[in-house]
């Protein structure tokens, strides 16, 4: 259930998000959702499996950090119960190098980093696959790992880390694919510094997940409709320059 806050009349919704940009993001609703009543607590994540079980165990009432195709894969996976209730942004995914300007100069047998986590690596490889770098056996889909590759041209070596840990080990590698939430704390500018990048069409929406029990809950359709809201479209277009795209 929601949490009740100490005065009767208002509700307090306690929302776990990865700091950037989702925290950010909501802080520009926070206003408009006290005017309602309702108060928006954030808190802060720094990987991808704590909110979705703290949202389950019933400790955060949303949270709002990932993708479809991850949350609908991690509650498969861990035999949750959540589901989403709006689509806010897209984060499109880059490939990026400290080693190389161009993918054409890429080596032969470089080492490629991709994130760990099941959907997320998929994502990296039909990445890789775009910037044709690779081939994938067919109708593998968001599920690809490194054993689905069928052409290897530059022999590359895929190397599977934490997805948080993808820009601290970018000097290291020759190319990282990472996620825009952890490229732009680590100062990355996707459409600057991104040798490939998704385009505006990728189906990898960032959601506002709930438990099933809750998505009816108005607190939390509130919170919703403010995150769909034009003031958050407009936040969006002017702070992260086309590095976050909206998705509403």
């Amino acid at each position: 259930m929601v949490s009740q806050a100490f005065a009767a009349e208002t509700v307090e919704l306690k929302v776990g998000a990865s700091p950037t940009p989702h925290a950010e993001i909501l802080e520009v609703v926070k206003p408009m959702l006290a005017a309602e009543g309702i108060q928006l607590r954030i808190i802060e994540f720094q990987d991808y499996v704590q909110p979705n079980l703290a949202l389950a165990e019933g400790e955060l009432d949303a949270n709002f950090f990932q993708h479809i195709p991850y949350l609908e894969q991690f509650a498969k996976d861990h035999r949750l119960d959540l589901t989403y209730i709006a689509k806010v942004h897209i984060e499109p995914m880059g490939v990026y190098s400290k080693k190389i300007t161009k993918l054409e100069q890429l080596r032969n047998r470089a080492v490629v980093a991709v994130p760990n986590d099941p959907t997320n690596c998929g994502r990296a490889l039909m990445l890789l696959q775009q910037a044709n770098l690779i081939e994938l056996k067919a109708g593998v889909g968001l599920l690809a790992t490194e054993f689905d590759i069928v052409k290897n041209p530059k022999n590359i070596q895929v190397r599977a880390l934490e997805a948080a840990q993808l820009p601290r080990v970018l000097p290291e590698v020759d190319l990282a694919v990472i996620n825009t939430n952890y490229a732009l704390p680590a100062g990355l500018v996707p459409t600057r510094d991104a040798l490939f990048i998704e385009g505006a069409e990728s189906p990898y929406a960032n959601v506002l997940a709930v438990r099933t029990a809750d998505r009816n809950n108005q607190a939390l359709q509130k919170l919703a409709q403010a995150l769909n809201s034009p003031e958050v479209k407009a936040y969006l277009l002017e702070n992260y320059s086309g590095d976050i795209v909206p998705a509403f």
